[in-house]
């Protein structure tokens, strides 16, 4: 592990996107990561209530880094509880023109404007297919760019993955594709969940991920939407990157077009999670996400409603042992709080 973390250090030598692609080219050729998965601590495991996932560790890897599924195994070995892979969209796409990624190197954070590019649908089917389902997966499914029927295209991403992943979750917060968060206005919110409910599920899981950028009102929409038309959902993800740019950023990048994410997004992303939380009162599973660095981080976001988290940035500034280290960490707060499983504590501060 402690290989790994100076091999991402070192990565820090190239410019960002090549330094991802050539981490994902490592892994998946069997190097660099741990032969066998650690040992959790007992206190940590967990059911997430509504659709029943069973986690040894609730620290997940969130979409984005594994976009292809190339290496959810290698990443299950990092310590991870559960990995999710994506974005995936029906038909292969490039993305945005480079550059497209970039380091806020002073402020712990990341810029980027990727917008979904991916091998599409065929390719990574095949490799979730042969997955050896070490810890659970999910599969994040998105729209194409040029999509003249954006629900149908989750339709049909849904009902490929659905019979190999253990989880599957609609992105429709991510700021990258043009026009791809109006899907999380009332109207539209309401016409995505009525049409995916007939999608061949294979009784899997469903997470909605919504965007960090809502307001209270915004918020409530959601809620009602999802409590009315999304009673067969599970739950949803909180959050994705931020459009937002605090004045506290320093670093050189900070006004590149994209969505924010690392640790400026911490707080704002744990804040709406906070309001779903509230409204919701434990109806679906919560998944919290945004800025986790510490184990402090995650009791955080447990506390403020989330049945399980997911981090992604801070391994570029930490390494791969972050999961690890998060896991163990969170361990200990719960030990010191009293707490002797982790569902004692989800809400403790609403």
């Amino acid at each position: 592990m402690m290989l790994a973390d100076l091999a991402a250090k070192a990565a820090h030598l190239l410019p960002p996107e090549a330094a991802h692609v050539a981490t994902v080219r490592v892994l998946s050729k069997g190097l660099g990561a741990p032969g066998k998965a650690p040992a959790f601590p007992a206190n940590i495991a967990t059911v997430l209530p509504k659709s029943g996932l069973k986690l040894a560790s609730p620290i997940g890897l969130a979409a984005g880094f594994d976009k292809n599924c190339e290496v959810p195994e290698a990443m299950a070995r990092f310590g991870f509880g559960f990995v999710e892979c994506g974005t995936v969209t029906p038909k292969p796409q490039p993305g945005n023109p480079k550059p497209r990624l970039f380091r806020l190197t002073e402020d712990r954070a990341v810029i980027n404007r990727m917008g979904f590019n991916n091998f599409g649908l065929d390719f990574f089917v095949r490799r979730l297919a042969k997955y050896s389902h070490l810890v659970p997966i999910g599969a994040n499914v998105g729209a194409n760019k040029d999509s003249e029927d954006r629900i149908a295209d989750y339709i049909t991403g849904i009902t490929a993955v659905a019979p190999h992943a253990d989880y599957i979750t609609i992105n429709i917060s991510s700021p990258n594709t043009p026009g791809l968060r109006g899907l999380q206005d009332k109207a539209s919110l309401s016409a995505l969940l009525a049409r995916c409910a007939d999608a061949d599920r294979k009784a899997k899981p469903v997470f909605l991920k919504v965007a960090p950028d809502l307001d209270a009102e915004a918020v409530s929409d959601i809620c009602g939407v999802v409590k009315a038309e999304g009673a067969w959902l599970s739950g949803l993800i909180i959050s994705n990157t931020t459009l937002a740019r605090p004045e506290s950023l320093k670093s050189a990048d900070k006004g590149e077009a994209g969505g924010l994410s690392g640790a400026p997004l911490f707080h704002p992303s744990t804040e709406v999670l906070r309001l779903f939380a509230r409204q919701l009162g434990g109806a679906f599973d919560l998944i919290g996400a945004g800025g986790i660095a510490s184990g402090a981080d995650a009791y955080a976001k447990i506390k403020a409603g989330a049945h399980a988290v997911q981090l992604y940035s801070m391994m570029v500034y930490e390494g791969p042992g972050l999961a690890a280290l998060v896991a163990r960490e969170l361990s200990h707060c719960l030990e010191q709080e009293g707490h002797a499983r982790l569902f004692e504590a989800v809400g403790k501060s609403l």
